[in-house]
Formats: C-alpha cells, structure tokens, sequence
C-alpha cells in the first residue's frame, strides 16, 4: 500500500485544527513534522496523521476509564 502525501488544508480538514494550531503542536514535538516536497511547499504522509487522530482517539478513551 502506498502512502498519500497530504498537504495543508487537507490535513487542517482532516483534523479539524487551523494552520496556526497545527505548526504550534508540532513545535511542542505533539503533531507529525511535514515532509518537504519544494522550496517552498511540504506535506504530511497520510498514514502519519491517520496514526494521530487514532492517538487523540485512544487518549480520549483512557481519560475516560480513569
């Protein structure tokens, strides 16, 4: 299976948090870092964000049996 290469309003869709939101997270190292694909344009491997929001899903089930 090949991996998609997602880019930025597609991950912001994905997720539902805006640009600013997305880089803060991932400057506290708590969202998947973009690969760069140009000079001036990156995106994110689709398997690595469908991997976080499995993360958020599972955090959210845990804070619940606690």
């Amino acid at each position: 299976m090949t991996d998609r290469v997602l880019r930025r309003k597609e991950v912001s869709s994905m997720v539902g948090l805006g640009t600013t939101k997305i880089y803060e997270l991932i400057s506290e190292g708590r969202f998947p870092k973009p690969i760069k694909l140009s000079v001036r344009s990156v995106g994110w491997l689709e398997s690595e964000i469908q991997g976080w929001i499995k993360e958020q899903a599972e955090k959210r089930e845990a804070d619940q049996h606690a």
